[in-house]
C-alpha cells in the first residue's frame, strides 16, 4: 500500500510539473502549492508510516507474539489513519465531481488511490491490523495537532500566493477555505473549517477507541 501512494503521488507531481512547464506557468508555486494539498500530505505520511509499521513487524512484530507497537509508532499510525480517512470523507463528499481548470485534472487512477483506496485500506488497518498499542486519550489531541498547524498556514498563505493557473491574486487549495467563493464569505469558511475540526476529532477518537478494545496497554 505504501508503494502504490508513493507511485500515485509521484505520477501525479509528474503531471503536475509537466503540465506547468509545457503551459508557462510558475513552477515553484506550483511545486509549493502541490505539497500545500491536505490530501498529498496526508499520503506521503500514510506511506512513511507504512513502511516504518512494516519494518517494525518483520524485524519483530512477526517473531514475538506478545510485542505489540511501540508507542511512537502508534500514535504516528493514528495520526495517518485518522487524517487518511477524513481526506476519504471529504473529498468525497465534498470535491468529487467539481469541475477543475484545463490542463489541472487529476490522473484518475492516482485520485482514486490518494482518496478512496489509500483512505480504506488506512481504515481496514485500525479495525483489523495486528499488535495494535493501546492509546491514551491524550492521544487525539496530539493527532489534532498537524490539522491546526495546516489550517493556520494555509490561510496565512493563500492570500499571498498568485494562482499559477487562473492569475487571481490568492490560491487556496480547496473551495471550501476560498472566502471569494463562498456565500459567506469568511464566515463560511470559519464554519467549513469548525465542522472538519469536529469530524477530524471524531474521527480521532474513533481510531483511538478501537485501538483501545483491541490493543494492549504499554507496560
Amino acid at each position: 500500500m505504501a508503494a502504490a501512494i508513493l507511485t500515485a503521488i509521484i505520477a501525479q507531481f509528474a503531471k503536475t510539473l509537466a503540465t506547468a512547464t509545457e503551459l508557462g506557468r510558475d513552477v515553484p508555486t506550483t511545486v509549493a502549492n502541490f505539497f500545500s494539498f491536505f490530501t498529498i500530505l496526508s499520503n506521503v505520511g500514510a506511506a512513511v508510516v507504512l513502511v516504518w509499521a512494516a519494518v517494525w513487524f518483520w524485524m519483530r512484530g512477526r517473531r514475538d507474539a506478545a510485542a505489540s507497537e511501540p508507542r511512537s509508532l502508534a500514535l504516528t499510525l493514528a495520526c495517518a489513519s485518522t487524517y487518511m480517512v477524513v481526506t476519504g470523507i471529504v473529498y468525497n463528499t465534498l470535491l468529487r465531481g467539481i469541475p477543475l481548470p484545463q490542463g489541472s485534472e487529476p490522473i484518475p487512477w492516482s485520485n482514486e488511490i490518494l482518496h478512496l483506496v489509500g483512505p480504506l485500506f488506512l481504515l481496514l488497518d485500525v479495525l483489523v491490523g495486528p499488535a495494535r498499542r493501546c492509546l491514551g486519550w491524550r492521544a487525539v489531541l496530539a493527532v489534532d495537532a498537524f490539522p491546526i498547524v495546516w489550517v493556520v498556514y494555509t490561510l496565512v498563505r493563500a492570500p499571498l500566493t498568485t494562482d499559477p493557473v487562473s492569475h487571481d491574486p490568492w490560491w487556496y487549495p480547496y473551495p471550501f477555505l476560498n472566502p471569494h467563493v463562498q456565500p459567506w464569505g469568511h464566515g463560511g469558511v470559519a464554519l467549513y473549517v469548525v465542522v472538519i475540526a469536529v469530524v477530524i476529532t471524531v474521527v480521532a477518537a474513533g481510531v483511538v477507541w478501537v485501538g483501545r478494545r483491541r490493543g494492549r496497554p504499554a507496560r
